[in-house]
């Protein structure tokens, strides 16, 4: 390789004087017909700047990255509605940027129409509830598939999850503990995209809902209120559920949105938060804490979801070949609207 000191020695000019030639000094004073020998004298013996050099590393590095698929199973008024896998989202980007990975294409399910294999991937990060029939559909082609929350088959495909049930656990024995009896459910639909459109699938919040106050001997099916997992959905749901005479005295609300809307039809009907109904709901985002009540909630680590979901990808590209399903923790933020924080 050649050497500052063999341009050095061509050119009969001093080290110093070549290297502050090539990395164009401007404050070096030399004439211009030396100047000009010493940068003809490099290109003739190939010498490169570090600069140079750094720049061909990068372009070598950016061809051998893979060109990696994040491929979203919500629309964006879906996403824009439930902040949950916005946040999922976000921390897949944060993490492939801090990877070095800017080779990504992002693609909503519901706009691959008729033709869904648009994209070359290497790789794909899939989020949400797609089917694997589905999946192949969009893409048959791709070896590395990793799905963050959701995992159609740990066998195959990597995945990162939280566990609904135990979650959902922690948030009924917080309320059970508390002294509270008549426990009511709002919560939405969970669903499952298939070749043909969306399928309604079982919703685990739901379903331990029902188990644990059965195992209480507390269930009345007239407290579950099932909708969409949207704001306004929330609030009407909660609007029916005043409408009962015997209107429980807690609620699980399966999503902190929906907790929201829920909190505004209680106002209306100057019901107090927690003195009238008490309230436990789930994802923890941003603005959980700074609602009129701030909420209790099982707080689920969704961006690290995303990160996680990146790492298990990169883990998978340099050899990998055993599947990893991950469970992420979720933990019990408790605030005033349970009724244990004055």
């Amino acid at each position: 390789m050649t050497t500052i000191k063999d341009i050095a020695n061509r050119t009969n000019v001093s080290p110093t004087t070549v290297s502050r030639v090539l990395n164009n000094d401007q404050t070096i004073s030399v004439l211009e017909e030396t100047r000009l020998r010493i940068l003809q004298t490099a290109k003739e013996l190939g010498y490169k700047t570090i600069l140079e050099r750094q720049a061909e590393k990068q372009v070598e590095a950016a061809k051998k990255a893979p060109n990696v698929g994040i491929l979203l199973c919500q629309t964006l008024e879906e996403e824009m509605s439930d902040p949950y896998f916005l946040s999922i989202r976000q921390g897949v980007e944060e993490e492939l940027l801090r990877q070095g990975i800017t080779t990504t294409s992002m693609v909503r399910l519901h706009e691959t129409g008729s033709n869904p294999q648009i994209y070359d991937f290497d790789s794909l990060i899939v989020i949400g509830r797609i089917s694997e029939k589905a999946l192949k559909k969009v893409s048959d082609h791709i070896q590395n598939v990793v799905y963050i929350n959701h995992s159609p088959d740990d066998t195959l495909y990597d995945s990162v999850v939280i566990d609904f049930v135990k979650s959902t656990e922690l948030a009924l024995k917080h309320l059970l503990k508390l002294g509270y009896k008549r426990i009511g459910y709002i919560g939405g639909q969970e669903k499952e995209h298939i070749n043909s459109g969306k399928v309604k699938i079982e919703d685990e919040r739901l379903t331990t809902y029902e188990k644990v106050m059965e195992k209480e001997g507390l269930y009345e099916p007239r407290w579950t209120f099932i909708g969409e997992y949207q704001m306004s959905q929330g609030y009407a749901l909660m609007k029916q559920a005043i409408q009962l005479k015997d209107l429980p005295e807690a609620f699980f609300i399966a999503s902190d949105p929906m907790a929201i809307g829920a909190l505004k039809a209680l106002q209306e009907a100057n019901l107090s938060v927690p003195n009238d109904v008490a309230i436990v709901s789930f994802d923890d985002i941003e603005i959980a804490q700074f609602t009129s009540t701030p909420l209790t909630t099982i707080k689920v680590h969704t961006k690290e979801m995303g990160k996680t979901g990146v790492k298990l990808l990169m883990d998978r590209l340099n050899g990998r070949t055993l599947p990893l399903k991950v469970v992420l923790p979720s933990e019990l933020v408790v605030r005033q609207s349970c009724g244990a924080v004055k």
